[in-house]
C-alpha cells in the first residue's frame, strides 16, 4: 500500500509541478519567489500548487497587488521563500550524511547548517539585495535574524517527521531510493506549517517581506492600478518595507529564545519517536 501511495504522490507531483512551472511565467511576480513557488511545488506536490493558485495566481489582469495585500498571503510568500530555500540546503545535507554515514544529532546538524546557509546567503540576501539598496552585506545583516528564526521553527517541525517515518520505512536514508524523496516532502511540508505562525509574526512587524508585484514598463504605461491606487510599478514592489513597521512585541530576543528551544523540543520529540 505504502508503494502505491508514494507512487501516486509522484505523479500528482509531476502533473503539479508543470501545471507551476508553466503558468507561473504569466504571473507578475518577482523571479525569486517564481522559483520559490516551482520549488516548494517539487517539495510538497499538490499542496504546492493549491498554494500558488490561492496565494499568488492573479485572479484578474492587474489585481495582483491588491490580491496579495492580503497578510496570511503576503505571509504565504515568506514562509514559501524559506521553505524553498532552506529545503535545497537541508535535502542536500540529508543526501550528503547518507553517503558520508551520518546519523542522528549529527545529520540534524549538517542539514540546519547547509539549509540555513542556502537560504540567508543565497534564497534571502543573495537574491533580495535590491531591497537592501544592492549592498550584499548589508542584506546578509538584515536578513539574518528573520531567516534564523524561520529555520528553527521550520527545522522543528521537519525533524521528528522524518526522523519517524525513516524510522518505520525501510530505505528512506537513501536518496537513490523514492523513500528517501518521499519522507523529505513530508518533513518539508509539516516545516512549512510549523514555520507559518513565526513568519506571520515576523511580516507583521516587517523584519521580513512577502509577497511581490513585478510588472514590465508597458503594464504600468497602460495604467494598471496597485493596492495603493497607483499604477503599477516597472520594476519589484515589495508589498512592505522591512524594517519600517513598529517594535516588534514580542521583543526580537523573546521570539528568537522562543524558536530555539521550539528547535531544541522538536529534536528531543525526533529522538523519542526513534527510540520508540
Amino acid at each position: 500500500m505504502l508503494e502505491g501511495v508514494i507512487l501516486l504522490w509522484f505523479v500528482l507531483t509531476a502533473a503539479a509541478l508543470l501545471f507551476v512551472a508553466v503558468d507561473i511565467r504569466t504571473t507578475p511576480e518577482s523571479p525569486v519567489l517564481k522559483w520559490g513557488f516551482v520549488l516548494l511545488t517539487a517539495y510538497t506536490g499538490v499542496v504546492g500548487a493549491f498554494l500558488y493558485v490561492l496565494g499568488c495566481r492573479e485572479p484578474l489582469p492587474g489585481l495582483h497587488e491588491r490580491y496579495v495585500a492580503a497578510r496570511w498571503r503576503q505571509t504565504l510568500g515568506s514562509t514559501m521563500h524559506c521553505v524553498a530555500g532552506d529545503g535545497v540546503g537541508i535535502i542536500a545535507g540529508a543526501a550528503l550524511s547518507s553517503v558520508l554515514g551520518l546519523a542522528g544529532l549529527a545529520e540534524i546538524v549538517l542539514e540546519y547548517v547547509l539549509g540555513f546557509a542556502f537560504g540567508w546567503t543565497i534564497f534571502q540576501a543573495l537574491f533580495m539585495r535590491d531591497m537592501a539598496g544592492g549592498s550584499y552585506l548589508r542584506a546578509l545583516s538584515s536578513t539574518f535574524i528573520s531567516e534564523l528564526l524561520s529555520m528553527n521553527l521550520l527545522m522543528a517541525g521537519m525533524v521528528p517527521t522524518v526522523m519517524a517515518l525513516k524510522s518505520r520505512i525501510a530505505s528512506a536514508a537513501d536518496p537513490t531510493t523514492p523513500h528517501f524523496w518521499f519522507v523529505m516532502s513530508m518533513g518539508l511540508l509539516v516545516g512549512f506549517i510549523f514555520a507559518y505562525p513565526m513568519n506571520w509574526w515576523l511580516v507583521a512587524y516587517h523584519l521580513k517581506h512577502g509577497m511581490m508585484t513585478v510588472r514590465p514598463a508597458a503594464a504600468a504605461a497602460h495604467g494598471m492600478h496597485g493596492a495603493q491606487g497607483a499604477h503599477a510599478a516597472p520594476s519589484a514592489a515589495p508589498a512592505m518595507v522591512m524594517g519600517s513597521g513598529p517594535a516588534p512585541w514580542p521583543p526580537v530576543p523573546v521570539m528568537t529564545l522562543l524558536s530555539f528551544l521550539a528547535l531544541a523540543a522538536g529534536v528531543a520529540i525526533a529522538f523519542l519517536l526513534r527510540a520508540g
